[in-house]
């Protein structure tokens, strides 16, 4: 709900979204940045960045969400847009009338989208997602290549690229992202003997690129570093040149003078050392502000 009544809002800035994909388009070289926008952009927009990430030099986009990408398709962008995760079989039509690039790990899946493509009289582009060692979607390792020949082998079907999902990009200390690298490079390695590489080939997501692990990948799918966050406390030394996007704002609703000894708020757990003015703003846990933050040195500038 949007209201003009209320004492908070979120502002975000545009200008710092352009200026995060500049440099994270500078740090890619010849890997193509697309920007992540699912979830409503990490809610800044997901159609307003969008369009400001495209503008800065991404080359596409990727969202979780049919219905997400059916949105920028709405609000007529026409940048290449990937959903990465398998949607229910109700969803294909609108995804291929949308001209999206779908992801299929699945041997039913890849079935059902080429039957649909086939009706439709269109041939539907898919990544294949592979798993190698994230265990939340894609196809295992050792059936990635009969995924492969399956797709190639249907008219109603383009495969576009390959791609995997790195577990512990943003823990550099973690020996996990060599071990997941190997094993997708060895099966790329195999896709060219075969004669059966496709055009995009990529792995690395914001922490990755910030490490600049992206040798092999020609596509950078940049979620959160867009918005001006370090993936984790490990990468915030090579985020430092990234603006924060979002801001929440708040007037002050009430002031009232406590003295020293007195309890504040829930639980009455933060005890005044000394008398103090005491500031109220309109916002708390059922917007998102998570009560546990006068605990862990959260702090406002009035």
């Amino acid at each position: 709900m949007n209201s003009i009544n209320r004492w908070a809002w979120a502002e975000v800035d545009l200008g710092a979204i352009k200026a995060n994909v500049d440099v994270l388009v500078k740090k890619a070289g010849r890997a193509q940045i697309w920007a992540t926008v699912k979830a409503n952009g990490y809610g800044h927009g997901a159609v307003e960045v969008a369009r400001t990430a495209l503008s800065a030099g991404a080359g596409g986009l990727c969202v979780a969400l049919a219905d997400e990408a059916h949105q920028l398709r709405q609000a007529k962008i026409v940048a290449p847009i990937l959903i990465v995760s398998e949607q229910p079989e109700i969803a294909f039509e609108q995804m291929l009338r949308d001209e999206v690039v779908a992801t299929v790990y699945n041997e039913t899946t890849i079935n059902k989208y080429s039957a649909v493509a086939k009706r439709l009289g269109v041939v539907g582009k898919v990544h294949l997602k592979v798993d190698t060692g994230m265990h939340r979607v894609g196809v295992p390792v050792a059936d990635a290549m009969a995924r492969v020949e399956q797709i190639n082998a249907i008219d109603s079907l383009q495969l576009d690229g390959i791609y995997t999902h790195f577990a512990t990009a943003d823990l550099p200390s973690h020996d996990a992202t060599a071990m997941q690298q190997r094993r997708f490079d060895e099966l790329v390695a195999e896709l060219d003997r075969k004669k059966l590489r496709p055009k995009h080939v990529h792995t690395s997501n914001s922490a990755a690129l910030l490490r600049n692990l992206t040798a092999t990948t020609d596509i950078v799918r940049v979620g959160i570093a867009i918005y001006g966050i370090a993936p984790s406390n490990e990468t915030e030394d090579v985020a430092g040149r990234l603006r924060p996007a979002m801001s929440l704002q708040a007037r002050v609703s009430h002031v009232q003078h406590l003295a020293a000894g007195e309890g504040v708020s829930y639980g009455l757990r933060k005890k005044l050392e000394r008398s103090a003015n005491i500031a109220t703003l309109p916002l708390g846990y059922a917007d998102g502000v998570p009560r546990r933050l006068w605990s862990v040195g959260g702090e406002v500038l009035i």
